[in-house]
């Protein structure tokens, strides 16, 4: 079975792909593109812009919601449990309400310094393709931040909001078991992690954002590790998350 990943080397939906691949042990490659760049290539090959796409044996599976069921078919082992509904629930919330509002705000901050923009975005890539990303950046950046419904002001302070009802979620869900349906890791753990660790940045893991960072970035960051939410987060990275590379 031959697997191709097309990926984002930093974003929550691409991360969500990443981890279940290892999580079961599937052999593939992943193929790293750049945000803009990217929509050529990834358009031609599934349809749609959008990343996460996983390419099975020549068929091109979009979105990381499907990967992950479509994973849970081919390897069952460990179950993600993808088909349970209240799994499926958490999913949809983080990937469809929290993580679109969570990330205006990680966007706006990242976009206030396009040097690091392109550190986070364009790691991996050559010389020549990392100078000539960070040269596009100002024209490109409005594309950005109207692809993203980055409208104004109250649109980044909604990724705030987002950002705490997330964290408070979680907290909540695994008060029982450290688990947010049931008593082992689904679907639903791996989307909320993934999204909450744009924010809550875990140590030494595939999300964890190039060092130095701006300051913009650090203090919104440090303002979130005390709480039991981003306790959350880093204890199922600890617990789950073993990748030797983005």
């Amino acid at each position: 079975m031959d697997i191709e990943l097309l990926q984002f080397r930093y974003s929550p939906y691409n991360e969500k792909a990443r981890w279940a691949l290892d999580l079961k042990q599937l052999p593939h490659r992943r193929t790293d593109l750049m945000p803009g760049p990217h929509m050529a290539k990834v358009r031609k090959i599934s349809g749609q812009t959008a990343t996460p796409v996983l390419v099975v044996d020549g068929r091109a599976i979009a979105g990381s919601a499907a990967i992950l069921r479509e994973l849970d078919r081919l390897r069952p082992e460990p179950p993600l449990h993808c088909g349970r509904p209240e799994v499926a629930a958490v999913e949809r919330k983080f990937d469809d309400d929290l993580g679109p509002r969570i990330r205006r705000k990680v966007l706006a901050l990242l976009l206030e310094d396009h040097g690091y923009f392109c550190r986070v975005f364009a790691e991996g890539q050559s010389a020549l393709g990392r100078t000539a990303y960070r040269m596009m950046l100002p024209l490109a950046q409005g594309m950005v931040r109207r692809g993203n419904g980055i409208t104004g002001r109250a649109a980044i302070d909604d990724g705030e909001s987002a950002l705490q009802e997330g964290l408070a979620l979680v907290a909540e869900r695994s008060r029982a078991t450290g688990y947010l349906v049931g008593a082992d890791l689904t679907a639903a753990d791996i989307a909320a992690a993934s999204i909450l660790a744009m924010v809550v940045d875990p140590p030494d893991s595939t999300m964890t954002k190039p060092r130095p960072m701006p300051a913009g970035n650090a203090a919104w960051i440090a303002s979130v590790q005390a709480h039991p939410g981003a306790a959350w987060v880093r204890a199922i990275y600890a617990r789950h998350r073993r990748a030797s590379r983005p």
